[in-house]
């Protein structure tokens, strides 16, 4: 069988990162983007062919599947014009800016028997599987805490970054957050309270503290685009788990318990999650089995939460509402 083979949609810094990632295992044989300029200059890297459209670039018989790397506000309209065209979706995190979105995206894979995943590379990482596996079989006993740290100097990005702007969702929630969450939620479920304060500047979140609560355990997650931190500690009456770096590029996971110490060492790559998704596809699946529709769906619910909290509304999303209203 043969590499399987891409239509990349959109060509910055996210694309070119899981493309160098991937180069050797898949192909990507289109590209569209924005700007034909950028498009161009992407495909010809990667022995693909840049297109003017976005159908064009989608809609041939060489595409196996379509990856999206746009920014989060442009995803649903890309995702849904490729899985009503046939084509299996890998779409990066987060799939849109709402539970509203989400729903949007799974009922189209489901009306059109179209794969669709989100792109949460973490979930597909063999240090993120092991920790789950700890945690459910016992490794530390009953939880008692969970506190996630994840930030990146965002704040320190052009002005008219994506990441800054409100007009693109831009934030620490959304970009950054969406990570941490993901994580808690997987290991933990639905929690039974959610608690957030961030502080607002500029029409987005630059910071904030969620705290999910569960049963018999509270999970803090603070995240930041001010301060470079990253850490996870998951605390039972039996041991601890601990990552010193529990996302980006994730290498290494220490269990500590009664029966003494003990560290798994992997990879949290895009290769890994590109494959497993193309394997799934080939398989004729039509959801993932490493980030089922409800956990996508789950975890927008708790940011949905996070930003009614915050009263942060983005400018489409007023405009939207008043058009509504009017009627």
């Amino acid at each position: 069988m043969g590499k399987f083979r891409w239509a990349y949609i959109g060509s910055g810094g996210i694309a070119k990162s899981t493309a160098m990632n991937i180069k050797k295992e898949h192909s990507i044989v289109s590209v569209y983007s924005r700007t034909y300029e950028n498009a161009k200059a992407f495909a010809d890297k990667y022995n693909a062919q840049a297109f003017t459209t976005f159908e064009e670039a989608v809609n041939r018989d060489d595409v196996d599947g379509v990856y999206i790397a746009t920014p989060h506000t442009s995803h649903v309209e890309y995702a849904v014009k490729a899985m009503q065209v046939g084509k299996p979706v890998l779409c990066e995190k987060p799939v849109g800016v709402s539970l509203k979105d989400v729903d949007i995206l799974i009922n189209t894979a489901k009306e059109t028997n179209t794969y669709f995943c989100e792109a949460m590379w973490t979930w597909f990482s063999p240090v993120a599987l092991t920790v789950k596996e700890w945690v459910q079989s016992g490794e530390i006993g009953e939880i008692k805490d969970v506190v996630i740290n994840y930030a990146f100097p965002g704040i320190k990005m052009p002005k008219d970054s994506r990441v800054l702007t409100p007009e693109t969702a831009g934030g620490a929630l959304l970009d950054i957050g969406i990570y941490p969450i993901t994580y808690c939620y997987n290991l933990f479920g639905v929690p039974k309270g959610i608690k957030c304060d961030g502080v607002i500047q500029n029409g987005i979140d630059i910071s904030e503290t969620v705290i999910l609560d569960y049963a018999t355990f509270k999970c803090t997650m603070n995240m930041s685009l001010c301060k470079l931190k990253e850490n996870c500690k998951i605390v039972g009456d039996k041991g601890t788990i601990s990552l010193p770096v529990f996302f980006h590029m994730a290498s290494k996971a220490k269990l500590k318990n009664d029966k003494g110490r003990k560290v798994f060492r992997g990879k949290t790559n895009y290769i890994t999650e590109f494959n497993c998704v193309a394997k799934e596809i080939r398989e004729g699946k039509k959801e993932s089995s490493y980030i089922p529709f409800e956990a996508t769906r789950e975890c927008m619910k708790i940011m949905d939460e996070c930003r009614r909290q915050m009263n942060l509304v983005y400018p489409f999303e007023k405009v939207n509402n008043k058009r509504e209203k009017e009627g």
